[in-house]
């Protein structure tokens, strides 16, 4: 019997798949359990059309991301803090810091995961930071750190 996988079965298939399976075993498990349908024409009519809607919305995504990263690139945020002599700062900038200030001062919502701020900003002037916002799309912050 084939069927039409709904979530990925381990051993058996992935989600989307259609594959033939004894009739006990879709009867039975599949089918029960809700992880697979059988393979009518309807059902797999309905997984591709389900599947041309995920990649629409993920090419959306990843527009969006790409201007995301345009406005990001010609941008200077500037993080205030306290400093010693020498242009140390006492403490660090955290890529929380520098999440806060993007939103404060640009108005840009950005995680504070997705910057990759490898250790933390220990000294004050202008450091260019990497922001991954998508898999496909990485670009570049520059980060001013000025005394307050």
């Amino acid at each position: 019997m084939k069927v039409v996988f709904l979530q990925d079965v381990k051993g058996q298939g992935k989600k989307g798949e259609v594959k033939e399976v004894s009739a006990g075993y879709a009867q039975n498990f599949l089918f029960k359990k809700g992880v697979a349908v059988e393979a009518t024409a309807e059902n797999v009519n309905k997984l591709k059309q389900a599947e041309a809607g995920e990649a629409r919305k993920a090419a959306a995504v990843l527009a969006e991301a790409k201007e995301l990263a345009a406005v990001i690139k010609e941008t200077t945020v500037i993080v205030k803090t306290k400093s010693g002599e020498g242009g140390r700062v006492f403490g660090a900038v955290s890529s929380k810091q520098i999440a806060d200030a993007l939103k404060e001062q640009k108005k840009l919502n950005i995680d504070k995961r997705k910057i990759l701020l490898d250790d933390a900003i220990k000294s004050l002037g202008t450091t260019v930071v990497p922001v991954k916002l998508h898999p496909e799309v990485t670009t570049e912050l520059r980060v001013q750190v000025v005394s307050e």
